[in-house]
């Protein structure tokens, strides 16, 4: 059953990324599987099945196929054949989907395939978990930034097949001033202006504060969007009341599974997390050889 449905989770293109693919599998072989060369004869066929240990979401499916698909190339081929979709629920036992062909290389793609995608499944999995919190409210889960170097396309891909929205993809595709810009500007008034004066039309000024004197700063510098770090469930629902719609409110900071829901509750706009990406645990997914 479907646990997921967002248009963007169709967004991922797979061609795009054989060159990833292909740096690592470069990185786990090496100079060659010199324990497949030894023990298993040239041209040995076979099937395989990937199955989940537990329950969970499932995101990255096909990079998994591709990764297999790709070390099969030079071997006679690998077929892969996905029996569920990003953003169902598997359960534990459930067969994901079969691949045949030359064994050497499924072992070959084994444990590359079962890293990235036990990480996708794994993000989209707690981001599940997190949007179900939401319902109910008008708040909207975004990630953020904190994602590993290299694969922040995978695991923006993975928070929107689990229900989530996807936050800044990188620093050139939204204004968002830090406390590190407002020291460097002179205050919250200045970093605003500048920011209004200096950029594309288009861009929406987001700015972080700390309080609600800050946010009040914010607002009577004309930021689009205001970001609540680290404050309280009830200063938060103060900082509602005092906005009044004339911005759009995000809050982050200690956001967690038991007080995510308060958070949505007090009215805000937005609810962004960093563990979605930067905490999350690996799903419990096997590979089971059929000879």
């Amino acid at each position: 059953v479907p646990v997921a449905s967002n248009a963007m989770t169709d967004q991922l293109d797979l061609s795009a990324l054989r060159p990833m693919v292909r740096a690592w599998l470069a990185e786990d072989v090496g100079r060659g599987d010199v324990t497949s060369r030894t023990v298993i004869p040239d041209g040995t066929v076979a099937t395989a099945r990937l199955e989940a240990r537990a329950g969970f979401t499932v995101a990255g499916l096909g990079v998994a196929g591709l990764c297999f698909e790709m070390a099969g190339e030079e071997r006679g081929g690998v077929e892969w054949d996905p029996k569920v979709e990003d953003g169902h629920r598997a359960e534990p036992g459930a067969t994901l989907a079969r691949v045949a062909g030359n064994l050497r290389a499924i072992l070959m793609a084994e444990r590359t395939a079962l890293n990235v995608f036990a990480r996708l499944s794994g993000i989209a999995t707690l981001t599940s978990a997190y949007a179900e919190k939401l319902r109910g409210t008008k708040a909207r889960l975004v990630d953020t930034r904190k994602t590993t170097p290299g694969l922040r396309v995978l695991e923006k891909y993975a928070v929107r097949v689990g229900g989530g929205s996807n936050h800044r993809h990188g620093l050139d595709d939204g204004i968002l001033i830090k406390d590190n810009h407002i020291a460097a500007a002179g205050g919250i008034g200045p970093a605003v202006r500048a920011a209004r004066m200096n950029a594309h039309h288009g861009l929406k000024v987001e700015v972080e504060v700390e309080d609600l004197a800050g946010l009040g700063e914010a607002l009577d510098a004309g930021a689009d969007i205001v970001l609540l770090d680290n404050m309280s469930v009830d200063e938060v629902r103060s900082a509602v009341e005092a906005t009044a719609g004339r911005a759009l409110l995000e809050v982050s900071g200690g956001i967690t599974l038991d007080n995510v829901e308060d958070y949505a509750r007090t009215g805000v706009d937005l609810i962004s997390a960093g563990a979605l990406t930067h905490s999350v645990h690996s799903v419990d997914v096997a590979l089971e050889v059929d000879l």
